[in-house]
């Protein structure tokens, strides 16, 4: 059933006349009765008689009119769930403790007003993100194709922030006590990063520095999630992990854990946008300013070679 033809319908029955329900449309008189005599056909009924002052409704048009209403207020909310700027902002991010989640926070309480709306897509490889992007189902995504010629061609990749790494510790373990560390003190330590998901863009982050600085990344075993890996390393004199400066790590105090940063140089995970190329959410305009008056990393940075560059 045409929607332009029962909107028609509805609004001539209110106003009791055709031109000014054509008016309204942007429309001629005549096409306003067409559209009413089409719809006349397809119900099989007489909708109006016409009167010396306009139009009346018939008793069919009375028992219509109310299901009428309800049918084009439903098509008015469906289009206003899907148009940009009338919903929320959909954002992807890889974690609700994530950086990228930490992020969006201060953006959300730099402007409060923001519908936001933060969902994490339980996919670990970024081709099905950027196809939710392409979608759709989200507005944007915290993630990147590192192969650019996996990525929907309806979608782009800019540079969000970098999230420098910090090396978290036990108590016991040898290097708890520096206040900074080069990535060469790394060398010959377990990095232990349980979880690297094969075709991750992390697995080919920790790939690249391994190679680049000669480290011993560990990704054995299950991942039995953070709590698991912090107990671990508060009793442990030999295991460390990284984790990104502004990720959301929470432990008991006798843990007793060390977060020290990594510099000469800083070793920056680069965290990318993915959004769509045509008609993007009006409210992405407000995050990227947001993204790119965030402070940038002090030289030297270690980024590698798939990063999006500022």
């Amino acid at each position: 059933m045409d929607s332009e033809a029962l909107r028609s319908f509805v609004r001539a029955a209110e106003l009791g006349q055709l031109r000014p329900a054509a008016e309204e449309s942007g429309v001629t008189q005549q096409a306003v009765s067409k559209r009413i005599a089409a719809l006349e056909r397809e119900l099989g009924v007489r909708l109006f008689a016409r009167t010396a002052r306009g139009v009346e409704l018939t008793l069919d048009g009375q028992a219509f009119l109310p299901h009428a209403r309800s049918i084009v207020a439903g098509v008015e909310r469906a289009v206003a769930a899907v148009r940009p700027g009338a919903r929320a902002l959909r954002i992807d991010v890889l974690g609700r403790r994530s950086a990228q989640a930490v992020v969006l926070h201060d953006y959300w309480r730099s402007r409060p007003g923001t519908d936001l709306d933060v969902v994490t897509l339980r996919v670990d490889d970024p081709r099905v993100a950027a196809a939710a992007v392409a979608a759709g189902d989200v507005d944007a995504s915290f993630r990147t194709v590192t192969e650019p010629a996996a990525r929907p061609p309806d979608v782009r990749t800019i540079h969000a922030f970098d999230s420098p790494l910090e090396l978290l510790v036990g108590p016991r373990h040898p290097l708890a006590a520096a206040r900074s560390l080069t990535p060469a003190r790394l060398r010959g330590h377990r990095i232990w990063v349980p979880g690297i998901a094969p075709g991750s863009e992390w697995s080919e982050y920790y790939d690249q520095l391994a190679t680049a600085f000669d480290l011993r990344v560990d990704a054995a075993g299950p991942h039995f999630g953070d709590e698991v890996l912090l107990d671990v390393l508060a009793e442990s004199a030999d295991v460390a992990t990284l984790v990104g400066a502004r990720d959301r790590y929470l432990w008991p105090t006798s843990h007793d854990l060390r977060r020290i940063p990594v510099v000469n140089p800083t070793l920056a995970y680069p965290l990318a946008l993915l959004l769509p190329r045509t008609n993007p959410h009006p409210a992405l305009r407000g995050l990227i300013t947001h993204l790119r008056n965030l402070p940038e990393l002090p030289e030297p940075v270690w980024r590698p070679t798939w990063a999006a560059r500022p």
